[in-house]
């Protein structure tokens, strides 16, 4: 049973990473914000969200949009020297131990910039979003 369960959850997965060709709203959303994208590639992130992956003014991007075309947010991956002071101060603090293994500059709709960051202690692994004055907005 565990074995089906699995090879359902692989499947379902792999069914929204793969999709297609998103809703014209969402081509047409995706077109006015980044008007100059090179190397677009659509996936489906939810049943109603689509993820744009793409090269924008020489950075590597992705945008997520509701089938609408609604915004939810764009992420940018960043070196984790370029994080702000605050983030970094609050990391260094309260995360002793764990490491800074990836971090990402994300504009989203609902709140503002964030800076996510990806910890790692050992097999440990923590995904992290702060405000760039230092402020933890997820954990």
């Amino acid at each position: 049973m565990k074995k089906l369960v699995m090879l359902l959850s692989i499947v379902l997965v792999s069914s929204f990473a793969f999709a297609g060709t998103p809703p014209e709203a969402v081509k047409k959303a995706f077109a006015k914000k980044f008007p100059t994208a090179t190397k677009v590639s659509w996936g489906k992130e939810a049943p109603k969200e689509w993820e744009a992956d793409f090269t924008f003014e020489g950075n590597s991007i992705s945008a997520n949009f509701l089938q609408d075309g609604t915004w939810l947010e764009t992420e940018k991956e960043i070196k984790a020297m370029n994080l702000p002071k605050a983030v970094l101060a609050t990391v260094k603090s309260n995360y002793l131990d764990w490491k800074i293994a990836e971090a990402d500059l994300t504009e989203t709709a609902k709140n503002g910039t964030i800076y996510e960051v990806e910890l790692k202690k050992g097999l440990k692994r923590k995904s992290l979003a702060f405000k760039a004055n230092g402020t933890l907005v997820k954990e």
